[in-house]
């Protein structure tokens, strides 16, 4: 029998293949061209971010190893891990698509920026990571964690919209902070979020005291589960006080939390890390329940007035929990006060309003807290009639000092007097405080002048010592009222 062989040739493009026949060749040419443009592509996506076309996961892996290879040789590299602030702001508020074009354009600043032998990967949702090789001192990371904070101080033009957003650095060297991948995403990660406990927009360089930091609020997160089931809390009173009539005309429902080892936790210790892992709606719900319980005991002239997160705010079943502990407690609607801050208005204006709406037809109060702390806007006011404002602590301390805040107060009571909306100022501390206040039209105080916050059976000997402090002070406000 005749033997077969074959020979196989291979041009790049064109495959030929040669197989012997009994009176000759058998050539077969194959164009591939199409084909190795697919396999070439396939690579390329399992390696890149479909949305940005940056490197994915995968080889920012392989790129940061290569890196560590050079920084246990001695070669010095840094590891930046990225995410963008309150991103979750713009997809809830302009869609998906509109987030994706900004990420899109996000990556290309970074790339921009970096240089040509930086490695930009995107790791995932607004998460990006930069491997910056060839590094001669600590001060060229710095500097260059600068310029990245700088691509962000120009608005975004996305969709026809101009966005306006920050983004959080965290760095970890190689060497010093650990030459294995692991170890290094995990301090990069650890100093990321210390930038954003700091405020966000910023950078922070990972410090060995991040560690622990981070071991211990995992700790406080255990414990913080353990105290919602354990029935840990507790809600603090202070009082709401009116100046013209001199008495106690509310309380201010504070939540607090007595440690079984730490006692009593500081709530802006727990509360931010509440709101993180998603506890806030439970603790909200059940500290609503407790407020109108306890304003039922007391007499019917006098409200409660309960502070609602961000989160809590943005429960479907927000309305129907109000409902259910006005009802359960026998409160009549007009005596609870709901505090919410501007931040709830930034999340979605139209259903955030709303929202209001529906909480107002039930006959409870609408009071905008911190006002003029944040992103202050006339048009909420014009769009929701709110009941009251709430004037910022920090106001009210400067009012001895800085001549700016006594004429932001005043324009607040006045604003607030022409819209039908009464005004209460917080942390007043002193007679003069007190006094100003008074002068310039405010309705409503509270403060450690008076009380600081109390447990729920110390409320009602309150009522009786605040009048008698508050008579000369509400007979003057009588006597020469504010135009």
């Amino acid at each position: 029998m005749t033997a077969k062989w074959y020979a196989f040739m291979w041009t790049g493009r064109i495959t030929m293949t040669h197989q012997p026949m009994q009176e000759g060749w058998l050539t077969t040419f194959e164009e591939i061209s199409e084909r190795r443009e697919v396999e070439a592509r396939m690579v390329h996506l399992a390696h890149h971010d479909a949305l940005t076309d940056l490197p994915n996961r995968i080889l920012f892996r392989q790129k940061l190893e290569g890196a560590l290879a050079h920084a246990r040789r001695g070669d010095a590299m840094a590891l930046l891990c990225l995410d963008l602030d309150q991103f979750k702001a713009v997809n809830d508020t302009l869609g998906h698509p509109v987030g994706d074009a900004l990420l899109r354009s996000v990556a290309e600043r970074l790339t921009v920026r970096s240089r040509d032998i930086d490695s930009v990967a995107r790791l995932g949702g607004d998460e990006f990571a930069i491997v910056q090789t060839a590094i001669k001192k600590p001060t060229d990371v710095i500097s260059f964690a600068d310029r990245l904070l700088e691509l962000f101080d120009a608005p975004f033009e996305v969709a026809g919209h101009q966005i306006v957003i920050s983004s959080s650095i965290g760095i970890a060297l190689a060497p010093q902070d650990g030459t294995d991948a692991d170890q290094l995403l995990k301090n990069a990660d650890l100093a990321l979020y210390r930038a954003k406990v700091d405020g966000r927009g910023v950078y922070r360089l990972f410090q060995a005291e991040m560690d622990a930091e981070m071991q211990a609020r995992r700790v406080l997160e255990v414990d913080l589960r353990q105290a919602l089931r354990s029935g840990q809390f507790e809600l603090f009173y202070q009082p709401l006080v009116n100046l013209r009539a001199g008495a106690v005309v509310g309380l201010e429902a504070l939540l607090r939390w007595r440690h079984p080892q730490q006692g009593l936790v500081s709530p802006a210790h727990f509360i931010p890390l509440a709101e993180e892992i998603g506890l806030i709606v439970p603790i909200g719900e059940w500290a609503l329940g407790q407020a109108c319980a306890a304003a039922a005991q007391w007499p019917d002239d006098i409200r409660i007035a309960v502070n609602l997160s961000p989160a809590q705010f943005k429960s479907r079943n927000l309305v129907a929990s109000v409902a259910s502990a006005l009802h359960e407690n026998g409160l009549a609607p007009d005596r609870l006060e709901l505090e919410i801050t501007e931040t709830v208005m930034l999340q979605d204006t139209d259903a955030s309003l709303g929202t209001l709406q529906e909480l107002h037809a039930l006959g409870v109060s609408i009071a905008m807290d911190d006002f003029g702390t944040g992103y202050s806007s006339l048009s909420y006011l014009q769009r929701f009639p709110f009941d009251r404002i709430k004037i910022d602590q920090s106001f009210v301390s400067e009012l001895n000092g800085l001549h700016d805040c006594g004429a932001i107060v005043r324009a607040i009571t006045g604003l607030s007097r022409e819209l039908g909306m009464a005004t209460t100022a917080e942390g007043v501390e002193t007679q003069e405080q007190l006094r100003l206040l008074a002068s310039a039209g405010c309705t409503e105080v509270q403060g450690y002048l008076f009380s600081p916050a109390v447990p729920r059976d110390a409320v009602i000997g309150l009522f009786q010592a605040i009048s008698e402090m508050l008579r000369p002070t509400s007979e003057a406000v009588i006597a020469d009222p504010v135009e």
